[in-house]
């Protein structure tokens, strides 16, 4: 058993790694084939930015015709439920960056 998995994230729409030992306890094979399967989910994340940011336009071109006050404030929600997904993204896709620098510590 390797102790690790990557986990389906709905919301995010990628794989999240779940490590069950702290990184340092990992042997240097496991660490570089976390950090390989890490480097191509991490490589789809632009794909879902760009599909999320696709989805915000098209909610906001709905919230620019809608005369509804609880609608739109249904399509505010959606939106901002979309750019607090892409956020997360652009967090998820530094991850990189920490596990290489504790690799090589």
């Amino acid at each position: 058993m390797n102790a690790f998995r990557f986990d389906w994230n709905e919301r995010l729409r990628i794989h999240i790694p779940v490590l069950d030992m702290e990184w340092e306890h990992y042997a240097v094979n496991v660490q570089l084939e976390i950090v390989e399967r890490w480097e191509w989910i991490r490589g789809t994340i632009p794909d879902r930015v760009l599909e999320f940011e696709q989805l915000i336009n098209k909610k906001q071109a709905e919230l620019f015709e809608e005369e509804s006050f609880e609608q739109s404030c249904i399509l505010n929600y959606e939106i901002a439920d979309y750019a607090s997904r892409i956020n997360d993204l652009h967090i998820w896709s530094r991850i990189d960056q920490q596990l290489e620098s504790r690799r090589h510590s």
